[in-house]
């Protein structure tokens, strides 16, 4: 190789079209049309989307004359993955659609990445987590819920007036999981400087901004506020794709996301996701020399829960998932990974930041 030369590439896997506002599933047909996805179409969605949107989702493919099958799904597992893999291959379907605020479209996401060659659109009922546009999803397996990467979608279909009429605690969720950015942007740049891992400018910056204006922009988060819904809607469109410009979920995941799968796998009742997160984040923060305080304060504005009594997680269950965290993913260097807390330190973190002791 001669001196100097230069080497690197990567293939950046983005979204070919993201519609998102008021009303916009009402143009699904077309943006479908347009998008060149082929004829045949099989939703996946549960029992309670299908009613919210997948009933009109369907009607409307019908009429500009799609055809469309329907699969329910129950959870997202790699048996409802199987499922609906089958299910597109008896049909011949040249396309997945995933309507839901997360279990159907990481079942879709990954089916579609299984299949090979297949294209996924994401058509989000709530706006609960980063996943309706990146390419990670949250499937269990093998009875633990388990990152997993596939595909992201080929177009996403976000209608705000159906996002906004969702329980305010998915949107303030997704809100949640867009600012814990900043500590995974921490964590990153972290790994950069201690290990030589490689990081992406470009990924970090879009990450560390998505993630400012929305705290910035805390007092406008309201409950059945449509405005709210579009704001939430294009952070998580800006984080997957700086998922997609890294090449990784390192922008958006770092020490609070492994605290937060953690979670999920010793906590009797799992909060939702991005709460958990957001909660991981004021500990991380902290633990960074950052401002916890007003992360945590911008998180009360915003209407998240900012303690383990307010999701409902018991105090042994927030210090025994900080613990757990490194385990989750060794190879992903994090301030946890580096710090290596004992108990009494995980303890008096969680302590010294409300997370945990409060009234």
């Amino acid at each position: 190789m001669t001196e100097g030369e230069f080497h690197k590439s990567r293939t950046m896997k983005l979204p070919r079209s993201v519609a998102i506002g008021h009303g916009v599933l009402d143009d699904i047909a077309s943006i479908f049309e347009d998008a060149g996805l082929g004829g045949s179409a099989l939703i996946v969605q549960d029992e309670t989307t299908r009613e919210i949107a997948g009933k009109k989702v369907e009607d409307l493919l019908k009429k500009a004359g799609y055809t469309v099958h329907s699969h329910i799904i129950s959870d997202a597992d790699m048996e409802n993955v199987r499922s609906v893999m089958e299910h597109a291959k008896k049909i011949h379907a040249d396309f997945l659609a995933g309507i839901g605020g997360g279990r159907s479209i990481d079942v879709a996401k990954c089916a579609a990445s299984e299949i090979g060659g297949m294209s996924f659109a994401s058509i989000p009922t709530a706006a609960s987590h980063d996943g309706i546009v990146s390419g990670a999803a949250s499937i269990t397996v093998d009875g633990k819920k388990s990152s997993i990467s596939a595909e992201p979608p080929v177009l996403v279909v976000a209608d705000t007036s159906i996002i906004a009429k969702a329980p305010y605690a998915l949107l303030t969720a997704g809100y949640g999981d867009i600012i814990s950015n900043k500590t995974a942007v921490l964590d990153w740049e972290m790994a950069h400087r201690e290990t030589g891992e490689e990081t992406s400018s470009y990924a970090i910056a879009l990450s560390s901004i998505t993630a400012e204006i929305m705290l910035r922009n805390a007092d406008k988060m309201h409950p059945g506020d449509e405005e709210s819904a579009w704001m939430v809607v294009k952070a998580l469109t800006a984080s997957g794709v700086a998922m997609s410009i890294a090449g990784s979920s390192r922008p958006a995941s770092g020490a609070e996301h492994l605290f937060s799968h953690a979670l999920d796998r010793i906590a009797e009742k799992p909060a939702l996701h991005g709460h958990q997160c957001a909660i991981g984040s004021i500990m991380i923060m902290k633990l960074h020399g950052g401002d916890w305080e007003d992360f945590r304060n911008r998180m009360k504005i915003a209407g998240l829960p900012t303690s383990a009594k307010e999701i409902g997680v018991s105090e042994k269950e927030i210090v025994d998932a900080l613990l757990m965290a490194p385990q989750i993913r060794p190879e992903r260097y994090t301030i946890l990974h580096k710090l290596k807390l004992t108990r009494k330190d995980a303890e008096e973190l969680a302590i010294e930041t409300g997370v945990i002791g409060g009234e």
